[in-house]
C-alpha cells in the first residue's frame, strides 16, 4: 500500500465518523427541539404504600416551557374495588420550581416518610441542586384520602 493510498483511506475514515457524529448531533437536536410539542415528560421518583389504605407517589412533570425545569406532583391513592385509584394531588414546591436533572437523579429523595396512621403524617424533602442540597422539609396529613398542609 502505497503513502498515498493511506492517506485517502484515513481521510476517507475521518469523513465516515464526522458523517456518522453529524447524524447523531442533528437527530439529537431535532428530539430536543421538538420536546416542547410532545408530551410532557414524567418520572416517577417516590413511592410509598401505606397497608392498604393508601398508595402515594412523588412524579417529577418536565416543565414544556423550560427545558431544566419541573414540577413535583404528589398523589394519594385508595383502594377501590381492588385497584388503586386517585382521591387528591398537590403540586409540591412552586409549579416550574424545581430542577429536572436533580429531580431525576441519583439521591433526589432527602426525605420522604410516611406513616401508617389516620390521619398519616407525611414529609417531603427533596434535592435543589448538589451544590445548594435539600429543600426545606415539607409537611403533609393525609386524611380520608385528601391531603392537608401539615
Amino acid at each position: 500500500m502505497s503513502n498515498r493510498t493511506g492517506t485517502r483511506t484515513r481521510y476517507a475514515a475521518t469523513a465516515a465518523v464526522t458523517l456518522a457524529m453529524a447524524a447523531v448531533l442533528g437527530t439529537a437536536t431535532a428530539s430536543t427541539s421538538s420536546a416542547g410539542t410532545a408530551a410532557p415528560q414524567k418520572r416517577q421518583i417516590a413511592s410509598s404504600v401505606l397497608g392498604s389504605d393508601y398508595k402515594i407517589t412523588l412524579t417529577a412533570l418536565r416543565s414544556t416551557q423550560d427545558e431544566y425545569a419541573a414540577s413535583v406532583r404528589l398523589q394519594v391513592y385508595t383502594q377501590s374495588g381492588g385497584a388503586w385509584k386517585e382521591s387528591d394531588r398537590v403540586t409540591v414546591g412552586e409549579v416550574d420550581g424545581w430542577f429536572w436533572y436533580p429531580l431525576t437523579g441519583s439521591g433526589a429523595i432527602c426525605d420522604f416518610s410516611t406513616a401508617s396512621t389516620e390521619p398519616a403524617p407525611l414529609t417531603v424533602s427533596l434535592l435543589i441542586t448538589p451544590s445548594i442540597g435539600c429543600s426545606d422539609p415539607t409537611h403533609y396529613v393525609v386524611k380520608e384520602g385528601r391531603v392537608f398542609a401539615g
